[in-house]
Formats: structure tokens, C-alpha cells, sequence
């Protein structure tokens, strides 16, 4: 399974609008993908996590692509205007 350590770039960490912004994205690519361990298609379980700015959190799933695309949004300032 592709796994990647990535560290949170949103200012305020993976709070409503990133987790909202990485779900989407996580739900429309067809395969699984986890933060941590929770289902990275579900805003809720990613704000569970409580990562804050400068966190390390690892993404993992079934394809190289999908963790990749997941890990380049934690990696974001999803804040950012």
C-alpha cells in the first residue's frame, strides 16, 4: 500500500474548509485513501484528527496517483486567499 509523510501547510491546520476541500477531492478520485488511518473522503473523520499547521501526518491507499494528489492538498495552505 502507497503510503506518504506529509506535513500540514493550512495556516489553522486541517480544520472545516481544508478537511472539506480534501474530501471532495479524496471522494472523486475511486480509490481509498486514509490520513492517519481515517477515510480521507470524509470531512468529519479528518477534522477528528486535530492536525495543526507543521503537523506530520502520513496518507496511504490503493494507488500511488491518489495518495500523491491527497498528500499535495495536506501539503497546501487551503487557507490561503
Amino acid at each position: 500500500m502507497p503510503t506518504t509523510s506529509v506535513t500540514v501547510g493550512s495556516s489553522v491546520g486541517l480544520h472545516a474548509r481544508p478537511a472539506a476541500l480534501i474530501a471532495e477531492a479524496a471522494g472523486g478520485l475511486g480509490s481509498s485513501v486514509t490520513i492517519n488511518g481515517v477515510d480521507a473522503a470524509s470531512s468529519l473523520m479528518i477534522m477528528t484528527l486535530g492536525a495543526k499547521c507543521g503537523d506530520t501526518v502520513e496518507v496511504a491507499g490503493d494507488d500511488q496517483a491518489a495518495v500523491d494528489a491527497i498528500a499535495a492538498l495536506v501539503a497546501q495552505d487551503l487557507d490561503a486567499s
